[in-house]
């Protein structure tokens, strides 16, 4: 089975997730949007594969807004057309912040500003603790997805929704991918700056909660299950 993971920048990589799913036995395809050198000018060239090539996308978070189209115009059209595409030919995705958003807005729905931003690890309100546990989860969002005609919002937090599925599909808007790694690259670059700006503790959002990769394997393993019925 082969996973198409879709990298918007050199900082995100899958993490736990992608973990668990080399542990389930797939194979991941990892592609990357925006080099490093184009960080600050993400307005880049980009051709997305066909979503029918693989078994299951899964569309990780990014440091921009789905409706940006100043900045990230070039090529957020054509990641909404792979997920609607996705969709269509009944591919599973695992959508997860940006990526929920982003599968979101390609469904029908809409990105918007959210009432309060969400750094740092939050527990949220789940219909299904069973595919959603209410964590504690890592969040880093301004923007909230509006879910999608068709779809069932399943968690939500004060912020807005936190999770939802529609067909085959599944889209979380907080990050059970990260790892050390991955909170060190998002301070580094940058983030530290935004966190201290926010009057935040840098070094509460640099640990990660004990428990955070067997909650992502479970979530994985649910969604496989009960999601995309793998």
């Amino acid at each position: 089975m082969r996973a198409l993971i879709i990298r918007h920048e050199h900082q995100s990589h899958a993490g736990y997730v992608g973990a668990r799913l080399v542990e389930r036995g797939f194979a991941l395809h990892e592609v990357t949007v925006v080099p490093e050198e184009r960080f600050h000018a993400p307005d880049v060239r980009f051709d997305f594969p066909s979503a029918g090539d693989f078994d299951v996308v899964v569309s990780l978070g990014a440091p921009w807004s789905v409706y940006d189209s100043a900045t990230i115009g070039s090529w957020i059209g054509g990641e909404l057309a792979l997920l609607a595409e996705a969709v269509r030919a009944d591919v599973p995705v695992l959508g997860i912040c940006f990526g929920a958003q982003a599968l979101a807005a390609a469904l029908g729905g809409r990105v918007e500003r959210a009432p309060a931003f969400e750094l740092g690890w939050h527990t949220v309100e789940s219909d299904e603790p069973t595919l959603i546990p209410t964590g504690p989860w890592y969040q880093w969002h301004f923007d909230r997805f509006v879910v999608p005609p068709g779809g069932r919002a399943i968690a939500r937090s004060a912020a807005g929704p936190q999770a939802y599925v529609v067909g085959r599909s599944l889209g979380v808007q907080f990050h059970p991918e990260v790892t050390p790694g991955i909170v060190a690259a998002w301070l580094a670059g940058g983030g530290d700056a935004q966190v201290r700006d926010l009057g935040l503790d840098v070094e509460a959002l640099r640990r990660v909660e004990p428990g955070a990769r067997e909650r992502a394997a479970a979530l994985v393993d649910a969604f496989l299950a009960d999601v995309a019925e793998i």
